[in-house]
């Protein structure tokens, strides 16, 4: 058996003929290897296996791939592969900006893909704790597999946008992150001069977390500059 076997990786493709040939490829180096048909599978599945490097498809049934690989990001530092039919230069920035570490576009040769594997594997990160699908600050505990927040053991209502907001501040943890920063990523581009959007959600936000929303002890206003979380107990 050879050194891959050690080694996991996760396959997220919808089309089940790709699903299997890339598993194949995979198998036949001796890689253990998981697979999901959708995003919401290849979120469990990450977060559960732990694996060595994800491969993603952006065309999935439920999301788009672009938003798993930042789901995965928020927490995991593990390479991502991307895997698509989608050509156009646009798209492989906005996913390698969503902190994808390579994208190839099908069809593609099972040498090429062996190849990107084994480079990226090769820079993964050694670190053991550089992982973490649960973060808890304050009374609140995140849980970014599942994508539910809780405090005191409750479930708290979030919304999309007040989720990403969230996370987008547990990304930097400890960071000032600038308005201009947060609106970009938050809301895109064209937004980011839209700073009352910062103050209204970051005051949901205050008031469905935070013990004293008058007095935060975890997301901070920067004055003049930003916003950033702090995470102690």
């Amino acid at each position: 058996m050879s050194e891959s076997a050690k080694f996991c990786i996760v396959v997220v493709e919808d089309e089940e003929q790709i699903r299997r040939l890339i598993s194949m490829i995979l198998e036949a180096e001796d890689f253990i290897v998981y697979t999901a048909d959708s995003g919401k599978r290849g979120l469990i599945e990450v977060g559960t296996r732990k694996p060595d490097i994800a491969i993603i498809d952006l065309g999935l049934p439920d999301m788009d791939g672009v938003d798993l690989i930042q789901d995965i990001r928020v927490w995991g530092s593990l390479p991502i592969i991307v895997l698509s039919a989608r050509t156009n230069e646009v798209e492989k920035v906005r996913a390698l900006d969503a902190g994808a570490d390579d994208y190839i576009t099908k069809p593609f040769g099972s040498a090429e893909l062996l190849a990107r594997v084994r480079a990226h594997l090769r820079r993964r990160d050694s670190n053991p704790n550089a992982q973490q699908s649960q973060i808890t600050f304050g009374e609140v505990k995140v849980d970014f597999i599942k994508r539910q927040v809780f405090r005191n053991e409750v479930p708290v209502s979030l919304t999309p946008l007040e989720y990403r907001l969230l996370t987008a501040l547990l990304r930097s943890a400890g960071c000032v992150l600038t308005q201009r920063a947060l609106l970009n990523e938050v809301w895109g581009p064209s937004y980011v001069e839209h700073a009352h959007y910062l103050r209204i959600y970051m005051g949901h936000l205050r008031n469905k977390l935070e013990r004293d929303p008058a007095q935060p002890r975890h997301l901070i206003t920067e004055i003049a500059v930003g916003y950033r979380i702090v995470l102690e107990p």
